[in-house]
């Protein structure tokens, strides 16, 4: 299949049928058999979806009139043309030309000279356009306007570094299993490879990404592809000997390995999600990495349907969230998410703090977290639990990172490395 004609396939998934980037391409690269052209493809999509309400505003202003519904196709592959031209280095006679052959496999060959009118009118009328473009400020930052308007409001000092750093591809960082290997000896083994690494906190963050097959010791279980913040989950529950942890909605289960890598002398570490294809990815993750827990399928708002009765000495919370943290790993959220969506799942957090309380042993922790920026979600939301319950109090958490809050700690896109999270702490009194 042509490179430009698969990235439209996948577009046409994420757009018009509501699929996430990630698994859109999945199903889409293996029709191509170059390596080079899977590495276009994924350029190109991820490309797209990043700069996606900005490519829109121009689109807007260059076409004279909407397109028809059932020329939707088209939209998206001006779109993709106005990427290449504006952000990628493809030379401009290759992404007009290669874009407007598209219009051949989807039988439009009537569209051919509209499209390279547009895409030839963007490379005519960049100067006017980019007046433009400055005078509108979604457009610009490339965020949908509920977004930004939320950001601004919630972060009046950072926000500007908070959407620079979403349309800024994020880096491709590993936690390495320090009972197989130590981080400084994996750096070495990464050099030796071929592949320059330097040390985050505590993992590694490649100079490039690269397919996890090349990655020395992946197979084995030596390392795991996680976000440097989301690493912190592990160390800040702080697992110990003999204890019953439960990981609340666990998938994809990097938290829940990297709990067993801490402390692998748990009594039983219960695994917990509500989705059973999701249950299958945190056991190949598990199996990859030689470790065992309790897998259970169930919805963390409703223990009636799956606990035992046996209290947990600790709690993760990894909780369902906007994530507006990580828009730079995965910017279909920008596409996918709404202002709407936002009370819902606030409510749905507050159920299950809710919920799980109750299964936490007296003196007893639970560590929540988000991979949101929005405060409803985070400090908002625990000072909401603490008022609702009356045997809970925040417990201040480690310094050195982050923001720290009048509750948890919040670490914004881009810092460090780290992707956006948010964590808290809670220890139950009575």
């Amino acid at each position: 299949m042509n490179v430009r004609l698969a990235c439209l396939r996948v577009l046409q998934q994420i757009v018009q049928h509501g699929q996430n980037l990630d698994t859109a391409l999945e199903e889409i690269i293996p029709q191509l058999d170059q390596a080079r052209d899977q590495g276009l493809l994924q350029h190109l999509c991820y490309g797209v979806m990043r700069w996606y309400p900005q490519l829109e505003f121009l689109l807007g202003q260059l076409l004279h009139k909407p397109l028809k519904k059932k020329d939707a196709d088209l939209r998206l592959l001006l779109l993709l043309g106005l990427y290449q031209l504006r952000f990628s280095r493809i030379p401009a006679h290759a992404a007009v030309g290669e874009t407007v052959a598209v219009t051949q496999s989807l039988n439009k060959a009537w569209a051919r000279g509209m499209v390279n009118a547009v895409l030839r009118n963007y490379q005519r009328q960049q100067p006017q356009l980019e007046t433009k473009l400055t005078q509108d400020a979604p457009a610009r930052t490339a965020h949908p306007a509920w977004l930004l308007t939320h950001l601004q409001q919630a972060w009046p000092g950072q926000w500007p570094a908070i959407v620079e750093a979403n349309n800024t591809q994020a880096p491709m960082s590993l936690r390495v299993n320090q009972r197989q290997v130590s981080r400084d000896t994996y750096i070495k083994r990464l050099a030796a490879a071929g592949l320059e690494a330097r040390a985050g906190d505590s993992g590694v963050i490649l100079a490039d990404p690269c397919p996890v097959e090349q990655l020395p010791g992946f197979a084995e279980g030596h390392i795991s592809v996680q976000d440097i913040a989301a690493q912190l989950a592990a160390p800040l529950l702080d697992p110990q000997p003999g204890e019953r942890i439960l990981d609340a909605c666990a998938a994809p289960g990097g938290k829940t390995a990297h709990l067993l890598e801490q402390q692998p002398d748990v009594q039983e570490l219960v695994a917990l999600d509500i989705e059973p294809s999701r249950l299958q990815r945190i056991a190949q993750n598990l199996t990859r990495q030689n470790l065992h827990a309790t897998l259970l399928e169930g919805d963390a708002a409703r223990p009636q349907s799956w606990w035992d009765g046996r209290l947990f000495d600790r709690i993760l919370l990894d909780a369902p969230c906007s994530a507006t943290g990580v828009i730079r790993r995965h910017p279909d959220i920008k596409l996918h998410r709404r202002q709407s969506d936002i009370p819902t799942l606030c409510a749905t957090q507050h159920a299950m703090l809710l919920a799980l309380w109750p299964l936490l042993k007296p003196g007893g922790s639970l560590l929540y977290a988000t991979c949101s920026i929005l405060p409803e979600e985070n400090r908002q939301q625990v000072e909401h639990f603490l008022a609702a319950v009356d045997n809970a109090r925040h417990d201040a958490l480690p310094t050195g990172w982050g923001h720290a809050q009048s509750a948890g700690q919040q670490i914004l896109p881009g810092e460090d490395d780290m992707d956006g999270f948010y964590y808290a702490r809670l220890v139950k009194t009575s």
